[in-house]
């Protein structure tokens, strides 16, 4: 039996809850722990002669809570050590080990090099998907920039090379972009796809199409993409915001107008997963160089966006 510490004391006579144990005790509920770690654990080193390696449910925790925060390795390894309620998230006691910055690297890099952020973020949207919060009859399709550093003042002297420039409005942005195809009912991330941020809207929106929808909903960047010849045996209705230039013309009480303000108000549903990306996980510039490593970290980001959006539904 574990020996109970003063902090162990200490936090349970404390009378009320922080907002970080809040939502920490809400995605400790919402997240199918069981069906991430089977994706793993086939990939996850085994104890070996002189090697123990910490259990696979503490550091698929300690990743989780790494994206949360959007944390380097070393502020990681210090908020297991700072802060208690981190540690009891992820199974850990201040009076054991805590595994450090490289230890958490290599768990990291564990999941780029087997792909498994895209496996998690399939393995939460069929847990969604056997709850009934996910619907196929329409997809919207979107994207947004992520920004990367611009500076050369690194070790290699260059900008990273699989990131470009992008010019959106009167403002240049460097960085990469994120392709989603989201439900049209709930709102809920079903396909992603990243390139550099100078990659047309329309190029990929066929790797967010699912192949089962009645009706496609795109902003004006997809105009004319009905007539592109990877959707030329596809039967679906295409709901296409007009340009803003010929939308500024329209008599505000017509029907044209509104039709485009319906449009509008469904299409904002395929901007909900990017709040929550770059507001409420704080991921508006990428960490690291390379499309892959980047890649994985936004779906597993966009796993955890679907579990909460799909919390309100649930429980609404």
């Amino acid at each position: 039996m574990d020996q109970i510490t003063f902090s162990d004391l200490e936090y349970q006579h404390k009378k009320r809850k922080t907002r970080r144990e809040r939502f920490l005790e809400r995605m400790d509920a919402l997240i199918p722990w069981p069906q991430l770690e089977k994706k793993i654990r086939r990939h996850y080193p085994k104890a070996g002669r002189g090697r123990h390696p910490y259990p696979l449910t503490v550091m698929l925790r300690i990743h989780c809570v790494q994206l949360f925060y959007n944390l380097s390795d070393p502020a990681m390894e210090d908020m297991l050590y700072e802060i208690d309620s981190v540690r009891r998230f992820v199974g850990l006691k201040i009076t054991g080990p805590i595994p450090d910055e490289s230890t958490i690297l290599k768990f990291r890099h564990l999941l780029e090099t087997h792909n498994l952020g895209m496996k998690l973020f399939a393995g939460i949207n069929q847990h969604l998907a056997e709850q009934g919060l996910m619907l196929k009859e329409g997809t919207i399709v979107d994207a947004s920039i992520i920004s990367a550093p611009s500076s050369t003042k690194n070790q290699s002297r260059e900008r990273d090379p699989e990131m470009h420039q992008a010019k959106k409005g009167n403002e240049w942005h460097f960085g990469m972009k994120l392709h989603i195809g989201v439900d049209e009912e709930l709102g809920l991330t079903h396909s992603l796809v990243t390139t550099a941020a100078n990659v047309s809207d329309i190029t990929r929106a066929a790797d967010l199409l699912h192949g089962q929808e009645q009706r496609v909903r795109g902003d004006a960047g997809y105009q004319g993409i009905e007539k592109r010849p990877e959707h030329e045996d596809r039967e679906v209705e295409w709901h296409i915001a007009m340009r803003p230039g010929k939308r500024a013309k329209l008599k505000p009480r017509s029907r044209a107008a509104r039709e485009e303000r319906n449009k509008a108000s469904v299409r904002a549903k395929g901007e909900h997963p990017f709040r929550y990306v770059k507001r409420v996980f704080h991921y508006a510039k990428v960490r690291y160089r390379g499309l892959h490593k980047n890649t994985q970290r936004m779906a597993l980001l966009l796993g955890f966006t679907n579990l909460l959006i799909g919390d309100t539904y649930e429980f609404a």
